[in-house]
């Protein structure tokens, strides 16, 4: 069996953006930021995440709208654009008129 083969794995602290709680878990990802954590006081890696089981609405129960506010208005915003493309003129309806008495010849 080839030795070395497997990544090196070491304890590294996953700490979510928004709450700042901190997860301590072991891990094969690389990051040169470090941290204090919380829980034991010593300086561990650090990867900092934008959702975590601490604030996912899964988990929190509450519906949270962080980027995908200003994504949906830009796609709105988009399709607006598009549709405003898309609209025909409206046409106008052409009435003929009648040719004026002067102009009919009488027999």
């Amino acid at each position: 069996m080839r030795k070395d083969v497997q990544p090196k794995t070491r304890l590294v602290v996953f700490q979510d953006s928004q709450t700042d709680k901190q997860f301590l878990i072991e891990s094969t990802i690389s990051t040169k930021d470090t941290v204090v954590y919380q829980g034991d006081g010593k300086e561990y890696p650090v990867v900092k995440v934008e959702v975590s089981s601490d604030t996912h609405p899964f988990y929190t129960g509450q519906q949270t709208f962080i980027q995908a506010a200003g994504r949906v208005d830009r796609f709105n915003k988009r399709y607006q654009r598009g549709q405003h493309a898309v609209e025909k003129p409206a046409v106008e309806e052409v009435k003929e008129e009648a040719p004026a008495e002067s102009e009919t010849q009488e027999d």
